[in-house]
């Protein structure tokens, strides 16, 4: 997987859920209000989204962890929807620092989240945006 080219996200995505972010404690938060907003959405004629909302949850906490850790606060995740995918935005305050995947590594030396993302998304990017730094994340919605 590789971040080195600045993406945008799919441009028809509407926002379905928010959340502001200032800590790693509030990270339990983020993942109970993810699994809320993602049941108040349509499901897929069969009203399954598979592994979707666990995938979704383990990437929004990674992206964010990421975001606390070495961007500037406040951290903003947002939930966007399309007619076939869900789409996370994760930005952070501080455009100059690139999203990097890291090299090979022991297990257990951490620096892994990008990976992570990149296994359990559908698609994965990032950009700046005046002062501001997005890293996003696509899920597809499962047919029928």
């Amino acid at each position: 997987m590789s971040l080195e080219t600045a993406s945008l996200p799919p441009e028809a995505a509407v926002a379905v859920q928010h959340w502001v972010l200032d800590s790693i404690a509030e990270l339990r938060q983020l993942r109970a209000g993810l699994f809320e907003a993602l049941n108040g959405e349509p499901m897929p004629p069969d009203g399954q989204l598979d592994g979707v909302p666990e995938h979704m949850a383990i990437v929004a906490t990674e992206l964010a962890t990421n975001a606390i850790r070495h961007g500037r606060p406040p951290t903003r995740v947002d939930l966007r929807r399309t007619e076939h995918t869900f789409v996370l935005d994760v930005a952070d305050q501080d455009p100059g620092t690139v999203p990097e995947v890291a090299g090979p590594r022991k297990p257990g030396d951490g620096g892994l989240g990008l990976h992570i993302v990149g296994e359990l998304a559908e698609a994965v990017g990032w950009y700046a945006d005046g002062t501001t730094k997005h890293v996003w994340a696509e899920f597809r919605i499962p047919p029928a």
